[in-house]
């Protein structure tokens, strides 16, 4: 079966132009003293990107906990229950979490991703501790403050760190505020690999972030827009490192300038393999400095009122040997580390998971989400077809199934079960029982070969829907007999459903059921299925007698390869003989077809279309001609029966109203 393609448009010229007006939101047209490079040109993932970047993602990557479960977490017990578990889990931290004793550790096994809920996830008075052998951890969004003891700004007696790594590979530590912690904010420590921290705030405190504690030259790490404020030392000190590579890191305001030696910002130690770039240093003792086994390249960097040492020696390494990166000019850096570095909102409040990335199928991803999940969660299946059935309970709401393909036709949903095995539910594709759930940019496809079977029970669903405030945006759903059914849990229950720039294409009933439903700005596309006389039905709406809107289909365009006048607009469908199923139906404002009856509504078993609630207004096309036998709506009926008002309910839903 052949669909229309998306309407989707790529606009180059628009994205431009927001990333120039995003620059000139943040103030940064202005470059600064020497040491400023000529913008380059680069490949990089985007600021938002839930994938690791730099060092952590080589060698098979860091994706932490995917593939795991999805848990949320309140307290001390449940986040050292998890973290500390063999399997792979994604644990969202939700509000303030104190860790008892005072300093304690919470250990982090492997394949475990931290991340904080909205920007008010934190962890108080404790350490996230990696032994040896951890590997493949995330660690996002967090706060992780006050595990110092007053009065003991050396830390001689006590090893409280913000996060502690030993003999670790492929960890990320991105977009996490730490303070005022006793010892390190952060220790990367005894050969540790693959390792890339990034979007963090290293505030209020003596001993940042230090790294070695090793006579080896093994470890790799990135450190990119960082902000290290009112910090003394290690910000940060890199001891026997094969390659250290800090870009776009903003130093500024040390917290004891006056100390002559262990106030600092960047040290190159032992053997280490060191190249900073594009790094802003402002009110800095020591910006920059190398032992003499060491090596330090620096390149495009903006100093402002820094004293003391400033090394440059040896060739060090090329980053880009290595991998891709964005590398922003050095004047932007206090502006975009100030605005998009620490805990964001738009980080921690939703979750995404990618099929086949973390996740083998669809399914498995639905899976992985809670049930009673509060937060938006985010399936995103990558281009492919995928052939399997999906089904979203009603216990897990808020999920969105999102093709990542240029165009909708990229990325299918298939399989092919007809009603015959398992009823006309059991034969859907896709299963939608669950409440605010959204699809966009997938085809949606039951490609069951009706012609070459005979069954008794032909329909075989692409989509079911029961649950309410369920969106579908740049959507094609493929069938034949029943491909699309918009439900509800019952026959007094109204659901509601819209359907917008969109593709569906069927022959017998192909858009039916009872929830309130709009089309919109989509294409309607009526098979045919030989016959000289009748093709099928569009729609087969089941509306409860007690909602007056039932079927609302809008601004759209009815296609058919059927012989003119060979197609109905529908038929009133009552459920097991439900005299309350009473159908509502408005086709208006949309092209018809030639295909189209000049009698278009008929009767189904037993039941008359005449006692339906059938009407079409301001149709157009060859198949638009009013007789006898076509309702139309008045206007003053008209302006009560628009999208807004089909999908306002109780609540003001008004999906229609976006963009």
């Amino acid at each position: 079966m052949t669909h229309f393609h998306s309407k989707r448009l790529s606009r180059p010229g628009v994205v431009l132009a927001a990333v120039a007006g995003l620059v000139a939101a943040l103030g940064l047209g202005t470059v600064g003293e020497a040491h400023s490079a000529p913008a380059t040109a680069t490949v990089a993932a985007p600021r938002w990107s839930d994938r690791a970047h730099g060092f952590a993602s080589l060698a098979g990557g860091t994706t932490g906990g995917a593939g795991g479960k999805v848990v949320t977490v309140t307290d001390r017990a449940s986040l050292a229950a998890y973290a500390a578990a063999e399997e792979p889990y994604v644990i969202r931290i939700a509000g303030s979490i104190a860790v008892e004793p005072f300093g304690a550790e919470i250990a982090v096994a492997s394949d475990k991703t931290l991340i904080g809920v909205g920007d008010t996830g934190e962890i108080v008075h404790g350490e996230l501790h990696l032994a040896p052998g951890t590997h493949n951890v995330i660690i996002r969004n967090l706060t992780i403050r006050d595990s110092a003891v007053e009065g003991d700004w050396d830390c001689k007696d006590t090893d409280f760190d913000g996060i502690q790594m030993d003999t670790v590979h492929h960890v990320w530590v991105d977009h996490n505020r730490f303070s005022n912690i006793c010892d390190g904010q952060l220790d990367v420590r005894k050969d540790s690999e693959y390792i890339t921290v990034s979007y963090n705030r290293f505030e209020n405190n003596n001993k940042t972030f230090g790294l070695g504690w090793t006579t080896d030259v093994r470890t790799q790490i990135t450190v990119d827009h960082n902000l290290f404020a009112n910090t003394k030392q290690r910000n940060p000190s890199v001891d026997n490192a094969a390659y250290a590579h800090l870009y776009n890191n903003h130093l500024t305001a040390q917290a004891d300038p006056g100390d002559p030696v262990w106030t600092y910002g960047n040290w190159s130690r032992g053997r280490t393999k060191m190249v900073i770039e594009n790094s802003y240093y402002r009110d800095v003792q020591h910006p920059y400095q190398a032992d003499t086994t060491a090596e330090l390249v620096q390149r495009g960097s903006i100093l402002r009122n820094t004293t003391g040492r400033h090394d440059e020696w040896g060739a060090a390494f090329e980053p880009r040997d290595f991998y891709a990166y964005r590398l922003d000019p050095a004047a932007a850096v206090p502006a975009l580390v100030g605005r998009f570095s620490g805990p964001q909102k738009r980080i921690g409040s939703a979750v995404t998971l990618q099929v086949p990335g973390d996740y083998p199928t669809v399914q498995a991803a639905v899976d992985a989400v809670p049930q009673g999940n509060s937060v938006p969660v985010t399936v995103a299946v990558a281009p492919g077809v995928h052939r399997e059935k999906v089904f979203i309970p009603a216990g897990k709401p808020k999920i969105s199934l999102q093709g990542t393909g240029q165009d909708r036709s990229d990325t299918v949903i298939v399989y092919d079960t007809p009603a015959a095995y398992g009823g006309s539910t059991g034969s859907a594709t896709v299963r939608i029982a669950a409440d605010d759930v959204t699809v966009r940019h997938l085809t949606l496809s039951n490609d069951f070969d009706e012609a070459a079977h005979e069954l008794n029970a032909e329909q075989a669903l692409a989509v079911k829907t029961t649950g309410d405030r369920i969106v579908f945006e740049d959507t094609a759903f493929l069938g034949n007999q029943d491909t699309l059914m918009t439900d509800s849990p019952g026959l007094d229950v109204i659901s509601r459903v819209y359907i917008r720039d969109s593709f569906i294409e069927g022959d017998v009933d192909f858009v039916y059921g009872r929830a309130t439903t709009v089309v919109e700005r989509s294409v309607i596309r009526a098979l045919s299925r030989g016959s000289d006389s009748n093709n099928g039905y569009i729609t087969a709406a089941s509306t409860w007698s007690g909602n007056p809107y039932g079927f609302l289909i809008t601004r759209c365009r009815i296609v058919s390869d059927a012989p003119a006048g060979t197609f109905h607009l529908g038929r009133p469908w009552h459920p097991g003989g439900e005299p309350d199923a009473v159908a509502q139906v408005l086709i208006r404002d949309t092209e018809l077809p030639a295909a189209v009856k000049a009698a278009p509504w008929t009767d189904m078993s037993g039941f008359s279309w005449r006692d339906a609630r059938f009407a079409e207004y301001r149709n157009h096309g060859p198949g638009a001609a009013v007789t006898a036998d076509r309702p139309q709506m008045t206007d003053a009926e008209a302006r009560t029966h628009t999208v807004a008002d089909y999908l306002r309910g109780t609540d003001d839903w008004a999906p229609h109203a976006r963009r």
